[in-house]
């Protein structure tokens, strides 16, 4: 018997795996922060129609996700 599934689900799989690999890849911690900067802009902008301030806000919090994330995997290249 054949335990190898079959096509569409392989290629399902494929599928599947390439856009874990390219939207989350080797930093989770930025694609969850990327969806959470996102949702927060959404939110403000469309609660409190405060354009101004998603516009400001959106780049400053993905400067800081950037950072954080940069400062934590030198302090891990530092101990290794």
């Amino acid at each position: 018997m054949n335990d190898q599934p079959s096509l569409p689900v392989r290629l399902l799989k494929g599928f599947a795996m390439f856009w874990w690999d390219f939207l989350v890849g080797d930093t989770p911690e930025l694609f969850v922060a990327a969806l959470v900067i996102i949702g927060a802009v959404a939110l403000v902008s469309e609660s409190w129609h405060a354009n101004t301030v998603a516009v400001i806000a959106l780049p400053v919090l993905a400067i800081a996700a950037l950072t954080i994330s940069v400062k934590r995997a030198s302090d891990a290249a530092k101990r290794k």
